[in-house]
């Protein structure tokens, strides 16, 4: 066994550049949260941490109104995740223009030598915004917004069609309603960014965002509870939609580290998580939702299980990546939603941290 990764594959037949924040973010929370409020110091906001139950997953379909183009996109692509604060003055009805504004940005930043340039220094870059249609699950969030950019060499065809080099999106599921309560009609709320492509363009495209609507960006990392409640959340599709398998791998704190990659066959995940899964619920409200106690339960029935086979306490060490058949979660702040069935269910998540890893 190698000392730095130990790699395990076994049923479980023994278990059945952030900047401060703008006068204008800051006189929003003021005014929602009432003049003698310190917006700095909100209790009500400050407290808050990841909700201890939320609905049970379900298969949705959400490629009526989706163009192909932009599922394909979205579900083949692994993405970076940003947070971002609440857009000044955002207009979903003036997409054409910012598609202009930040080509023309990103123009004028090359000239200055201030842009990194992809494969090459002889090339254009074309940007366009659009509207991701069918993603929002309540009536207050706001349509996800996709950017792209497409680049061209002054040297190609005419008929050479342009090559993406990088792609973007900012959406909105299931948010806090009283985080929108203390936003003024000025501010949309977008606080989930993520990026695929040259580093360079995201920093381009994110400087132009808060230069133009008064926000600002953080890396939003995935943390360890977080990565737990994926995992329940995707076992808890396998009925409908079969995960293959579950893939954890942890790093104990030990020198030099150890990393260790758990495999657990489908089926046995499931029949762990049947297990605890809550039988004296009141209400068909209540059966539709997962609980933390269920979460942690089943967490601590793989950690138990290969404790037994191998001595190694896994509840030392921190979980780093997940990945089923549905998707695969990175707690560098990676994600890979692999089945459009389940993209609301992992967004609302996602939308839940980025809310709350935002400064105040």
């Amino acid at each position: 066994m190698e000392r730095n990764q130990h790699s395990v594959r076994t049923p479980l037949n023994s278990v059945v550049e952030r900047r401060s924040k703008s006068k204008s973010y800051r006189l929003s929370y003021r005014s929602g949260l009432g003049a003698a409020s310190r917006p700095c110091f909100t209790p009500g906001l400050t407290a808050r941490r990841l909700d201890t139950s939320r609905k049970a997953p379900k298969s949705r379909d959400i490629t009526e109104k989706m163009t192909k183009e932009q599922l394909t996109l979205l579900v083949q692509t692994e993405w970076q995740l940003s947070y971002v604060t609440p857009l000044y003055r955002f207009r979903h009805t003036q997409l054409k223009s910012y598609s202009r504004q930040l080509s023309a940005f990103i123009a004028a930043e090359k000239q200055q030598g201030l842009a990194v340039d992809v494969e090459g220094t002889d090339n254009t870059f074309r940007v366009s915004f659009s509207l991701v249609q069918g993603m929002t699950e309540s009536v207050d969030d706001a349509e996800t917004v996709l950017i792209q950019i497409h680049r061209k060499s002054l040297f190609a065809s005419q008929n050479e069609p342009l090559k993406p080099v990088w792609s973007g999106w900012l959406t909105c599921i299931n948010v806090n309603p009283g985080y929108l309560q203390s936003l003024t009609k000025d501010f949309i709320c977008l606080p989930l960014f993520c990026s695929s492509g040259a580093g360079a363009l995201t920093t381009l495209v994110q400087s132009w965002f808060q230069q133009s609507f008064d926000c600002c960006f953080g890396p939003l990392e995935i943390s360890h509870m977080s990565l737990q409640w994926l995992i329940a959340l995707w076992i808890n599709c396998n009925p409908e939609s079969s995960i293959r398998q579950l893939k954890m791998i942890w790093t104990l704190p030990v020198e030099p580290p150890l990393k260790v990659t758990y495999t657990v066959n489908s089926e046995d995940a499931w029949e762990l998580w049947r297990t605890v899964r809550k039988e004296d619920r009141a209400g068909e409200e209540e059966e539709d939702s997962i609980d933390i106690e269920e979460v942690t339960s089943f967490m601590q029935g793989l950690k138990g299980h290969f404790f037994r086979h191998f001595r190694l306490d896994l509840s030392a060490g921190c979980l780093n990546e997940v990945s089923t058949a549905l998707g695969s979660a990175k707690h560098t702040g990676m994600i890979k939603i692999s089945n459009s069935k389940y993209l609301i269910t992992t967004l609302t998540l996602l939308t839940e941290c980025a809310i709350l890893k935002m400064p105040i």
